[in-house]
């Protein structure tokens, strides 16, 4: 097939890019480069899609209207992945704007690309920060998510809703994908673990917020990509027993879909940090500070709708995954332990 990756030098999108092209994809890879965090970590990314004769950059800004339509008019994508987006939470309470015009004007311009050009199935980005105030375990994707606690996850809440506005008016199958705190190599490094095993090597403490109470459903990035995958080949319908007297909120009448990808297994802070210490071989000096402003406490996903759908469950425990990025940043930043 014929795809358009955003956010192809980004994290999720890379990984989600070298799978496509290892299967045999054409890939058209779209980024606008941002220096959020360190432009060369995403320039290295783009080299290695880069080594395949299948991938094209492309270097664009989602909120570009004009420069998004040209690209959707004259490339004619049969599917769509879009992992582009301002991401983090704390950096929306201090630059909300941007989330604005990334996540949300961005959004519109992929709807409007898709909606115009024939695309067959939408398959986008939204996060497990959309359960925000909700307490009840596992989050589920049958829940109302209706009490975001940052602007970001309000924006990736929008992008759940204008999905669905386009689902119903003109039949674009869109089906949205909430990430559960994903991890990996070649991950962020605004992310806790990347942030972590850089202060620890560096013999300097990290800081551990919710005095390490927090729990989370960390998922390593293969489960991921593994899931994006799965669901963008299970092109989304119709649920026939959908009903408006007691609305689903992860399904509809219109061709829309939302699933989960989690590990299904939450793991404490605490422990991520003693496995993380154990891969390294150095103990943490741990700063132990309060909740963070937009945070919420723990995260658990329920990801049996993705299981029964698409027929794929995350299943890398973190004494895997966290020792693969362990390897991973090593071997890139030439670090002897």
């Amino acid at each position: 097939m014929k795809l358009l990756v955003t956010g192809a030098a980004g994290f999720i999108g890379f990984h989600t890019a070298q799978i496509l092209l290892e299967r045999g994809d054409e890939v058209v890879g779209l980024d606008n480069l941002n220096d959020y965090y360190d432009v060369s970590l995403k320039q290295a990314r783009l080299e290695i899609l880069k080594r395949s004769p299948n991938f094209r950059f492309v270097k664009l800004d989602l909120a570009d209207r004009g420069g998004m339509a040209s690209l959707f008019q004259a490339e004619k994508f049969q599917r769509v992945i879009h992992l582009a987006a301002q991401a983090g939470v704390r950096y929306s309470i201090q630059n909300p704007l941007a989330y604005i015009d990334s996540n949300v004007v961005g959004f519109a311009n992929i709807l409007e690309g898709c909606r115009h050009n024939g695309v067959e199935h939408l398959v986008y980005a939204s996060t497990s920060s959309v359960y925000g105030a909700n307490t009840a375990m596992p989050f589920s994707v049958h829940q109302n998510v209706d009490h975001p606690l940052s602007l970001y996850a309000a924006t990736k809440k929008a992008n759940e809703l204008m999905a669905h506005t386009y689902a119903s008016l003109y039949k674009l199958p869109c089906t949205g994908l909430r990430f559960f705190t994903v991890y990996g190599p070649y991950g962020r490094p605004d992310m806790a673990l990347f942030q972590f095993t850089k202060n620890i090597l560096a013999g300097q403490p990290i800081n551990v917020f919710n005095y390490g109470n927090h729990r989370r459903d960390f998922t390593y990035v293969d489960d991921i990509v593994g899931g994006v995958v799965a669901a963008l080949d299970r092109i989304a319908t119709p649920n026939p027993a959908w009903n408006g007297d007691s609305p689903d909120p992860a399904t509809s009448s219109a061709p829309y879909r939302i699933y989960n990808i989690g590990n299904q297994r939450p793991v404490e802070l605490m422990r991520y940090i003693e496995v993380l210490e154990e891969c390294l071989g150095r103990k943490a000096e741990k700063n132990l500070l309060p909740l963070q402003l937009g945070d919420v406490p723990d995260t658990w996903a329920d990801v049996e709708d993705l299981v029964a759908d698409v027929g794929y469950r995350p299943s890398t425990p973190v004494e895997v995954g966290v020792r693969r990025f362990v390897e991973w940043y090593v071997r890139y930043y030439d670090v002897k332990l």
